[in-house]
């Protein structure tokens, strides 16, 4: 027999012998996923909106009368105190009205004196049949001419006084002081008042947001039922006598770390945007100024709170076509879908106002190996501690 044979017939031994083996499937085990029930918590309710913040405060610094601008007394852009010195205007020329007011006056009041002692011996002299009635008319008239000589030097001397105090041109409110407009060595005043710089208030700083009908109307009853708390008619307090909180966070800000109060409203709705006007009042007084005029801002007030609420980490919710979901596992390792309906987040956990119960475990690791009507491995862990993870990941300060 052939070499060839041999190993043909080898082959199909070992063919048959392989054939006639058993052959059972092992299916593999259920796949690990990490579980938590829900965090049960009191959430607040806000309203949220975009506004602009604006100075509680701005007034424009001018020069009231008309000369050479001397000094000037400030650093542009420094902090300055209401009634603080900032320019010199000369004052030369109004230190001379003074006096000329000055001179004026005295000048009456000597004509006042001669007329006095005119008039009390033109009244004798008439008495004694010695004078006429006509000089004592003259010097009654003169009198008289000598008082209203006399009232209007002394307004003469008030308004010199005035003109001259108008020299030293001063802070008109506390704020940071804008750059100089004019040069010292300039003509300012002359037939108009000449800006020279102005003066802004950030402490307090304002913001500006609008409110429409719908939130406006849950507000007006947070405001009655802020107002009945304080044990205050609601149709006789005004609103500042209940002022509603508010916050408010920047651009470059995460979430809403400065505090205020809603202080203002404007008297009604708008009826072509049907928005009404709110302000905002906000501390501001550090150094330098957090708050700047101008800025975007993004403003929110707590209108209510609810208790007991589930939050799951926010990774743990999926969408599809039917909504947003979550991956359920039963006391039996099966992984079931649930719809959901999501509030607002809040440090990583995402509120869910319906479709989970604090009872249920929640996939919350492992999703892409979880699958519905599945069985999984479950993993049990608190939600808290996946919260503190999504607060502080690992590298943060």
């Amino acid at each position: 027999m052939s070499r060839s044979h041999i190993i043909g017939l080898g082959l199909a031994a070992g063919l048959a012998f392989a054939c006639g083996g058993s052959n059972t499937f092992a299916p593999p085990p259920p796949p690990p996923v990490t579980v938590a029930r829900p965090q049960i918590d009191e959430i607040v309710d806000y309203l949220e909106f975009t506004g602009t913040t604006a100075s509680s405060g701005r007034a424009e610094v001018r020069a009231r009368v008309h000369g050479v601008l001397e000094s000037m007394h400030f650093e542009p852009g420094s902090d300055v105190d209401a009634g603080q010195l900032l320019f010199v205007i000369e004052p030369t020329e109004y230190e001379a009205q003074l006096q000329a007011a000055g001179a004026e006056l005295a000048s009456a009041e000597a004509n006042l004196d001669r007329a006095r002692i005119e008039l009390d011996r033109a009244e004798r002299l008439r008495e004694r049949k010695a004078g006429t009635e006509v000089e004592v008319v003259k010097w009654r008239g003169e009198r008289d001419l000598a008082l209203a000589a006399i009232e209007s030097a002394r307004a003469k001397i008030t308004r010199a006084e005035l003109d001259l105090s108008y020299t030293e041109v001063r802070a008109p409110i506390g704020g940071r002081v804008g750059r100089q407009q004019v040069d010292v060595g300039n003509l300012v005043g002359e037939g108009e008042a000449t800006v020279l710089t102005d003066v802004t208030q950030f402490d307090p700083m304002y913001a500006y947001f609008s409110l429409n009908e719908r939130d406006l109307l849950r507000v007006m009853r947070l405001y009655r039922d802020r107002v009945a708390e304080e044990g205050l008619d609601p149709e006789k307090t005004p609103n500042r006598n209940a002022r509603l909180a508010i916050e408010l966070g920047l651009a470059n800000e995460s979430g809403f770390p400065h505090l205020g109060v809603a202080d203002f409203s404007e008297s009604g709705v708008d009826p072509e945007t049907g928005t009404l006007q709110i302000r905002g009042t906000f501390p501001n007084s550090e150094e330098p100024a957090r708050l700047l005029p101008g800025l975007f801002a993004r403003i929110r007030m707590p209108i209510a709170k609810r208790a007991d609420m589930p939050l799951v980490l926010e990774d743990a919710v999926a969408s599809d076509q039917s909504g947003e979901y979550v991956l359920v596992v039963t006391d039996e390792g099966k992984v079931e879908k649930r719809n959901v309906r999501t509030g607002r987040r809040i440090d990583g956990l995402r509120v869910i106002e319906s479709g989970v119960g604090p009872d249920d475990w929640v996939v919350v690791q492992g999703l892409q190996r979880a699958r519905p009507g599945g069985m999984v491995a479950p993993e049990k862990t608190e939600m808290a501690s996946l919260r503190l993870s999504v607060r502080n990941p690992p590298g943060d300060s």
